[in-house]
């Protein structure tokens, strides 16, 4: 039975722009249950400021949503039989609950039902969402009717690991400043699935000497640290715990745990952005997916989270991808990782390093061959090239058409799991490399930087392209499919990895 709302049918209503999103390629399997339980996130409009060192309090105040447009919002959940269980003017966001059938009838929206390979099965859906016109100028984003996959974690175990480091080793080779620990600061990850058990937690951060991080997990959306095996999303979450902790030792680590869909990823990017409580002031992501599998609503909602975090002095690291130019995607074009094609993010690539002590004898781009994985890299399709990389000398894209856009990434460090890192999860010990473990390393270093400076740096790619170059190790060999690395920035590693106390030094100079 249809359900019975007050709302216009969705044929006297608009398409809201950017909300459609490809088929998925999973079976169709029927309906949905129209009387099954469903959450959707509804995001307003809202101006995000410039970069700078605005509180979160200051944001809300000044930039949250008009309290006009979350009234809009409630008046038309009343009329369709929605109940609003939350509304957050900072985060500009409006929580409606009800039956999957009574929201879809809601929004004019058509959703079916998939079943993915492994037999699990999920609502899609299928065409765009609706709006009736009062809301078309308010709402920028509905997110929650859909239920697949938004992302892929970017971590690669392996047990046969030619050279294996712990993390201390790599910020060691790194030039990590002395004396640093992050004390004072707060790294948030986000985390779309798995969890971490703290006998794990002590155990690694006892072998390393170190003193264990103090670690929260909080809950996005129903998600719960809820750990399962070594395989799994926990080598995920234990990879970024362990190595934002063993280089960042006293800073205090937020672990956001979120569902795995485009809903979930937002909603935990912006509760970290916004949290009064633990006040993360840098966010590591190691989660994404190629631009092509999003919806444009979906990247446009999250570039403007991010932004939110620059505008308070947030850093963002962001992994760039495990799978080369073409970030696993099987039509023969190069393809970015997104959020890391965010010009927000702090976009870390991957490379090979060879090292002992604090001596790099080699360090190239992450390149393991045709399915063995490579640092992900090239030009975004979505986003325009920032000011900051206007004379990076970013390449048009290798695709047809030859478009000029964001390039990515920005920075690297060593991903390659044959030269990976010691990481204990669920009781194992093993090796675990990819792009995740970067944005994490990057996230522990500007923790220490911010100790160091007494202030964040909040967005650190101007300063970088600008006048930090010579405070990175420039990779200059190397592929990742489609692009080459080359002296200065590249599409494979960026304008290089860290060297610590150096970069450090000249953030100093430049009162930045």
């Amino acid at each position: 039975m249809a359900h019975e709302t007050n709302e216009p049918s969705a044929s006297e209503r608009r398409p809201l722009a950017g909300s459609e999103r490809p088929l998925p390629s999973d079976e169709m399997v029927g309906e949905i249950d129209a009387a099954e339980p469903a959450v959707v996130s509804v995001y307003v409009r809202g101006e995000i400021p410039a970069p700078g060192g605005r509180t979160r309090e200051e944001l809300a105040e000044a930039f949250g949503a008009a309290t006009a447009d979350l009234e809009a919002v409630r008046a038309f959940a009343e009329r369709a039989g929605l109940t609003v269980t939350d509304v957050d003017r900072a985060r500009r966001r409006v929580e409606l609950r009800a039956s999957a059938g009574a929201l879809a009838a809601a929004f004019g929206a058509t959703l079916r039902r998939h079943r993915r390979t492994d037999g699990t099965t999920y609502r899609a859906q299928h065409g765009p969402v609706y709006l009736p016109d009062e809301l078309h100028q308010i709402v920028t984003g509905v997110f929650g009717l859909d239920e697949r996959r938004a992302a892929e974690p970017h971590f690669r175990p392996k047990k046969d690991a030619t050279r294996v480091y712990s993390p201390i080793e790599v910020a060691t080779a790194y030039a990590f400043p002395a004396g640093a620990s992050g004390a004072g600061e707060c790294i948030g990850l986000v985390e779309l699935g798995g969890g971490f058990r703290t006998a794990d937690l002590e155990a690694y951060f006892a072998d390393l000497k170190v003193s264990a991080p103090s670690v929260t997990a909080i809950s996005v959306d129903g998600a719960t640290n809820q750990p399962g095996t070594p395989n799994g999303p926990d080598g995920e979450v234990m990879l970024d715990i362990e190595v934002a902790g063993a280089v960042a030792p006293g800073a205090r680590i937020a672990v956001y745990f979120a569902p795995n869909t485009d809903q979930g990823f937002l909603d935990a990017v912006s509760a970290a952005v916004h949290d009064t409580g633990n006040r993360p002031s840098v966010i590591s992501i190691s989660w994404g997916s190629a631009e092509s599998t999003w919806s444009a609503q979906a990247m446009a909602e999250m570039d403007r989270a991010i932004a939110a975090a620059a505008a308070i002095g947030v850093s963002v690291t962001v992994a760039a991808g495990d799978n080369g130019s073409s970030d696993g995607q099987s039509d023969g074009l190069a393809h970015v990782d997104f959020p890391a094609s965010s010009p927000h993010a702090l976009a870390c690539g991957g490379t090979r390093l060879e090292a002992q002590g604090a001596v790099i004898s080699s360090e190239v781009v992450w390149n393991d061959g045709p399915g063995l994985g490579a640092t992900g890299g090239g030009v975004s399709a979505v986003f325009p090239v920032p000011s900051y990389q206007d004379g990076a000398g970013v390449p048009p894209s290798v695709n047809p058409g030859a478009h000029r856009g964001r390039g990515v990434p920005d920075v690297a460090g060593d991903a390659d799991p044959d030269t990976g890192y010691r990481v204990q999860v669920d009781g194992e010990v093993l090796p675990i490399g990819g792009t995740s473990a970067v944005a994490p390393l990057w996230a522990g270093l500007i923790a220490c930087l911010n100790q160091q400076l007494g202030r964040p740096v909040g967005l650190l790619q101007p300063f970088l392209y600008a006048k930090g170059a010579s405070s990175l190790h420039d990779i200059t060999s190397g592929s990742n499919g489609a692009y080459s690395a080359g002296p200065g920035w590249d599409a494979c590693t960026g304008l290089g990895s860290p060297d610590g106390t150096a970069l450090v030094a000249a953030l100093r100079a430049a009162g930045t």
